[in-house]
């Protein structure tokens, strides 16, 4: 096995991988000397361990020790470069709009023209009298960073996080949740499943929840010459389709390839040179939505297409609504060719009802009786496919009205997954208000505003709180139904306050990976000091180049905004490190904003909104870490290099995966009032922060603050299963706690139910 992958995973669930089995822990072993040496490392980045992990450690190799704090130094990227452009940043260096202006004309003139300065290894002359050149790490005028740093502060955090031990068998576990997550995986899991693949093998009969995940395990069946042990995956042409297009994009939404380029060439309009890395990319994407395959790809489809366990009516029916995609398709993997073979009958008969459409659709049927709006006819339809009825609830809701939409949808609300009806009552109250704006982000990562159904203006407010309160009873009742059937021996339950404040994310993924650990999207984090420290780290590991990444902050009071970005490197309660433009060679660069609470809450402020964004290419730079540090004890900042990182500080942090079309990326919230912060994730496609629209910020926050919280979905299960509260954590026999809800593939199992 991997150990240094598996550390990876293991750190995403606040934990360390040791290859033993737990019955050979000593529970009496003392600590040796390289293990206390290991657990001082680990608390110098913030890490303290459990008694289990610290007596199962006696039992590690030295150099396992020493392979596991590399790994860990790692993920929290104490070996990366964080120096800044300037040097004890939080003392303004005073530079303004005329030291620019000076330095542009001094450099458009040069000395002939009587200017008078340093001359810089970039190139640029800085006249005397403007920038403090004995404060900057680079070029104040081009953003070139010329010094990097070795080191990072450490041991500054006021609160460690503990790590606990897991085995083979707790990573096993893991793996299976992950492959039964009832809700899709989010970019973390996504990772983590990828690695966890590699690692173990698949269950004889693996129960896996989601057709994405399918999309994954098959991915590697495939690349293991085990195309047909896929084919039980493969339940209809759409999952055929479904995974060819996540063979060529890396996605598992089908959308038409178009509107995928369309979308490209919309996100690389921004860029300044035409053979950036944005149009590469956009060149690259078109290249491969080209459709080549060889005969042996060819073979394995025409075999999956054979052995579906659907009649070639249906099958053409399943097919017919991405029918211009199969067209292509067929053509491209010579699928007539192969029906003509013997063994291919079925094929055969599928193409034939396909070309000739010698088939009726059941969307066809379902459009033509709400056309005619015969209620009946359509909810009888909609009753055979579950799914479909309840993401066309709602609308059947205000045109056939809401009983007797309701009265058809309670009778197969129990056959659908959890999720579904989740999503249902999470989206009603945002849904029938005519006064809010819904949000809606697609495989492409643009935010889209949707506005208010029309036909909500037939209804008045009382009518429509009543539909939000029938749907929202249809959930609880069916849930409460649902975890009534599961026995448990447990008789009390605890449930930490906190786990209200955090909403069940069913609908909004995170697309970035989380690698010192996982938390659901709207999980609030209390702030400790007085102080948040926003960072960003990119270009490690890339030759140095123009690779221009801004760090930003939207500070909203009642009546105003003030920003702290490039172009204003310090307002009231916010100071910038500088603009960096351009990468040194291989290793990286970084940025920094200061927030002081006490200063934004003397001067009135409301919330901060952070952001980062691609100023100079198409998309945010792979590899790049966003996050921010805090602490009940003052973080320092070096007055020689500017370094203001320290991991043990870290609250949270994701980093941008490959494949990450986005340009703009909105991450966190911090409510002023409540010292908190909000994690979110929501993409944008400009390159400033003035390009993150506000409305759609707003409507993000609104619509995780009006989800059901995990604290609401565990009291429907205390109800159900009849267990007492507690109060805490010892007098349980079920313990849900706030470190318990980081993990999301655990929080999901709940769905399962």
């Amino acid at each position: 096995m991997d150990n240094k992958n598996l550390t990876k995973v293991a750190l995403r669930y606040r934990a360390i991988f040791l290859d033993i089995n737990r019955e050979e822990i000593d529970n009496q072993s003392v600590a040796t000397a390289p293990v206390l040496a290991f657990v001082a490392r680990l608390k110098e980045i913030g890490y303290c361990v459990s008694e289990e992990l610290m007596h199962a450690l006696n039992a590690v190799p030295v150099d396992s020790l020493a392979e596991i704090t590399l790994c860990v130094n790692e993920v929290m990227g104490t070996n990366l470069n964080w120096a800044p452009l300037v040097k004890g940043w939080n003392v303004s260096t005073g530079e303004s709009a005329i030291d620019h202006i000076i330095t542009l004309f001094a450099n458009v003139f040069g000395k002939e023209a009587g200017f008078k300065g340093t001359t810089l290894p970039c190139g640029h002359l800085i006249p005397e009298g403007t920038f403090p050149l004995e404060r900057y790490n680079g070029c104040p005028f081009c953003g070139t960073p010329f010094k990097t740093a070795d080191f990072v502060y450490k041991g500054q955090a006021s609160k460690l996080k503990e790590l606990r031990i897991f085995t083979a068998d707790d990573l096993r576990r893991v793996f299976g949740t992950l492959l039964s997550s009832p809700t899709p995986l989010d970019g973390s899991q996504r990772d983590s499943l990828n690695i966890l693949l590699q690692e173990f093998p698949l269950p004889e009969n693996p129960n896996i929840g989601m057709k994405e995940t399918a999309m994954l395990v098959i991915r590697l069946l495939v690349a293991q010459n085990k195309a047909d042990e896929a084919q039980k995956l493969l339940k209809t042409p759409t999952d055929v389709l479904r995974y060819l297009w996540f063979e060529k994009t890396g996605y598992v939404q089908i959308i038409e390839p178009k509107t995928l380029v369309a979308h490209a060439r919309r996100l690389y309009s921004h860029m300044w040179k035409p053979l950036s890395r944005g149009a590469d990319a956009a060149v690259e994407m078109k290249n491969n939505l080209m459709l080549k395959y060889d005969r042996r790809a060819c073979k394995r489809v025409a075999m999956w297409l054979n052995d579906i366990p659907m009649s070639a009516k249906q099958a053409a029916e399943n097919m017919n609504p991405k029918r211009g995609m199969w067209v292509r398709m067929i053509r491209a993997l010579r699928l007539g060719e192969y029906s003509r073979k013997v063994g291919f009958e079925h094929l055969a008969d599928i193409l034939d009802v396909f070309y000739k459409q010698d088939y009726t659709t059941w969307q066809g049927q379902v459009d033509k009786a709400r056309a005619a709006n015969n209620a009946d006819q359509t909810l009888a339809l909609l009753k055979e496919r579950p799914g479909l009825f309840a993401r066309s609830l709602f609308a059947s809701m205000l045109r056939f009205g809401s009983d007797k939409a309701l009265a058809a949808f309670r009778d197969v609300a129990d056959a659908l997954p959890a999720r579904l009806l989740l999503s249902l009552d999470n989206s009603a109250e945002l849904y029938f208000n005519t006064n809010e704006t819904r949000i809606a982000r697609p495989i492409t990562g643009v935010t889209h505003q949707i506005e208010p159904n029309k036909m909500l203006a037939l209804y008045d407010d009382n009518a429509r709180e009543a539909m939000v309160e029938a749907v929202r009873e249809i959930y609880k009742q069916s849930m409460a139904r649902r975890f009534a059937e599961h026995t448990t021996k447990a008789k009390t339950i605890y449930i930490e306050p906190s786990l209200y404040n955090i909403p069940l994310a069913v609908g909004d993924r995170s697309a970035t990976i989380q690698d010192a650990s996982c938390a659901l999207m709207g999980t609030r984090f209390p702030i400790e000091g007085d102080a948040v420290r926003l960072f960003l780290q990119w270009g490690k590991g890339l030759h140095a180049q123009h690779l221009d990444m801004d760090l930003s902050c939207r500070i909203s009071y009642a009546n105003k905004i003030s920003e702290c970005a490039y172009y204003n490197l310090t307002c009231v309660g916010a100071k910038h490190s500088g603009d960096i433009r351009s990468i040194p060679e291989m290793v990286g660069t970084a940025e920094y904003i200061e927030l002081s609470l006490p200063e934004l809450e003397a001067a009135g402020a409301l919330y901060a909104t952070f952001t980062c964004n691609a100023y100079s290419v198409g998309t945010l730079s792979p590899n790049l870490v966003v996050g921010w540090m805090d602490s009940a004890n003052q973080m320092k900042i070096s007055g020689k290099t500017g370094v203001a990182y320290d991991p043990s500080c870290v609250q949270h942090m994701v980093r941008i995966s490959e494949g990450n079309l986005s340009k703009g990326l909105v991450f966190g919230i911090l409510d002023i009032a409540k010292r908190e912060i909000i994690w979110l994730e929501m993409p944008f496609t400009a390159q400033t922060m003035r390009g993150a629209n506000a409305k759609s910020i707003e409507a993000l926050l609104h619509k995780l603050e009006k989800k059901v919280s995990i604290g609401e979905l565990l009291d429907i299960k205390a109800d159900a299963q009849k267990l007492m509260r507690v109060e805490s954590v010892e007098n349980a026999d079920e313990a849900y706690t706030y470190e318990w809800a980081l993990n999301p593939a655990d929080v999901s199992v709940l769905l399962n139910a």
